[in-house]
């Protein structure tokens, strides 16, 4: 199926070629409106995760559910996370433009719905299809990018999705905020509309996938394996998300929840082992180069909670920033890691893809240690700094691994080794949410123990929100409880610099020195699509 590179991990040197149809697009400029699609799609899957957030007091004035409104976050999350699997299966069976134009329509069916809900609970619902919507759209979005290019090629589309990404998460609550404080909240799920038609449009009309031999058997759906897979991952992720929020960690829910998606995941197993398409292939697991880049981005999406969830609170209530200067404070990271990740072909051209990945792990382990030593309350852009040096970092790690892993394999399972990718980045981030917040609340409660004022509440965002009132406490109460806040956000970068060692730890003990690379048809220059050389070091 494969043959190991030459020169290094990113070179095929001469590697058969791969079964598998050529490039779905033929000519640099037939696929410019298709990338133009990918880069809509992406945008609308990445700004959705975090617009809502701002206009949550909004949203609760008008619907009210003070006590559930988490679930419009944690609803939309689980929806995409349980979904990747089933979508990656489905695009490598079936192909990518079915299941990215139906995941296109179910996205913006939500989005109608989101706008039209009349109360918390039916917004929450509504949610979660604009979820099962998202979860097509990351996964196959990612996939046929990897299609449309070959490997020499693929750093820049991934660098496009990536500048996208990056730009719509942290456009996300300022776009939010306008929009409910100039209109009304329900624009924001409106706003879906004109940008996803476009992409729909665009989709379906220049995405031509390559007629593929029609199989002897109608291809079987793995459904009791897809229904496990979605449940696990809702009873797993709800019990990480609302666990310590919802309830304490060691209450009933919490252990019931737990146990039982532990009694589903065993299930899932043994469902999996005996179907004859399963959605979560024992492949993925036995290969080491695909099992080595799942863990170490599952390590990534843990460590990337610190500087997204915990950095805003730090400018704020240590900084004493405003929520636009705090917002800026981390989007610098959106400056670099695209950069960082359109120069990276240079890198691991010479050195490899392990290799690279790597170094750029290893800088942001360093980075992630130096938080800590920040003096304080110190100047808004020491974090800064960090942060931008941080994207540098990350682009340096991420895409390598991600242009690597789709490149050993082919066509017919690209999407599945894709989704597992993300999928396993996504529960990294959820773990890392319900792990951090821990730790956090632990820290800041054990320091407002000996404060000198009595009352102070030990939730982390109770005390934010506290010491946004300049009146609520003393002065000297005022900086302790500022150190405190210091002293919780130093010990959660230092969680994710423990991270950030288990992904190193990943690649060093699983990765081979050598991604083993093949080379597929391609059309991608106007040829006829035969096999040859793909070096992507030369």
């Amino acid at each position: 199926m494969s043959g190991t590179d030459g020169r290094s991990d990113a070179d095929t040197g001469g590697g058969k070629a791969a079964a598998a149809p050529p490039t779905a697009v033929t000519t640099p400029r037939g696929r410019r409106p298709v990338v133009a699609a990918l880069m809509l799609g992406m945008a609308l899957a990445a700004i959705d995760g975090t617009i809502v957030s701002t206009a949550v007091p909004q949203i609760v004035g008008d619907l009210g559910g003070l006590t559930v409104f988490s679930w419009l976050f944690s609803g939309y999350l689980l929806a995409v996370t349980v979904t990747l699997p089933l979508y990656g299966k489905l695009s490598d069976t079936f192909g990518r433009k079915p299941v990215l134009v139906a995941g296109i329509i179910l996205f913006l069916v939500g989005s109608v719905l989101c706008a039209a809900a009349w109360n918390m609970a039916a917004l929450i619902a509504f949610r979660i299809v604009q979820g099962l919507g998202g979860g097509a759209l990351q996964g196959t979005v990612q996939t046929i990018a990897a299609d449309l290019y070959p490997l020499k090629e693929r750093p820049r589309i991934q660098a496009k999705l990536s500048t996208v990404w990056a730009t719509s998460a942290v456009a996300g609550p300022v776009v939010g905020g306008l929009l409910a404080g100039y209109a009304d909240w329900r624009w924001i799920f409106l706003i879906n509309l004109p940008v996803g038609a476009v992409a729909l449009w665009l989709v379906v009309r220049h995405l031509h996938e390559p007629s593929r031999p029609r199989p002897a058997t109608r291809p079987k759906v793995d459904w009791a394996g897809a229904l496990a897979v979605f449940a696990t991952g809702s009873l797993l992720l709800t019990a990480l998300v609302q666990g310590g929020v919802a309830w304490p960690w060691l209450s009933a829910p919490s252990l019931g929840l737990l146990g039982a998606s532990a009694v589903l995941a065993a299930l899932t197993v043994v469902i999996e082992r005996r179907a004859a398409e399963p959605i979560i292939p024992g492949w993925v697991w036995r290969r080491r180069t695909i099992a080595s880049v799942n863990l170490a981005l599952g390590a990534m999406g843990l460590l990337m909670v610190a500087p997204t969830v915990f950095l805003p609170t730090y400018a704020q209530s240590v900084l004493g920033l405003g929520p636009i200067a705090a917002g800026f404070v981390l989007s610098v990271m959106t400056l670099s890691w695209p950069v960082s990740a359109a120069l990276s072909d240079r890198v691991y051209n010479r050195i490899g893809f392990r290799r690279t990945a790597m170094i750029g792990m290893s800088a942001a382990l360093l980075i992630l240690l130096a938080f800590p030593l920040l003096p304080y309350p110190g100047e808004p852009w020491h974090p800064a700094l960090l942060m931008l040096l941080l994207g540098a970092a990350l682009g340096l790690f991420q895409l390598p691994l991600i242009v690597g892993v789709q490149s050993t394999v082919g066509w017919a399972e690209r999407g599945t080794t894709t989704a597992s990718v993300l999928f396993c980045r996504q529960v990294g981030q959820s773990i890392g949410a319900a792990l951090f917040g821990a730790v956090a609340n632990g820290v800041l409660a054990a320091r407002l123990l000996d404060a000198p004022v009595d009352g102070l509440p030990g939730d982390l965002d109770a005390v934010t929100r506290a010491l946004e009132d300049p009146g609520a406490f003393s002065a000297a109460a005022t900086d302790h409880v500022r150190r405190a806040v210091d002293a919780a956000v130093d010990y959660v970068y230092i969680g994710a610099a423990g991270a950030a060692a288990l992904a190193l730890l990943a690649l060093i003990t699983l990765a081979p020195r050598r991604f083993p690379v093949i080379t597929e048809p391609t059309e991608a220059a106007g040829t006829a699509g035969a096999p040859g050389r793909q070096d992507a070091a030369s």
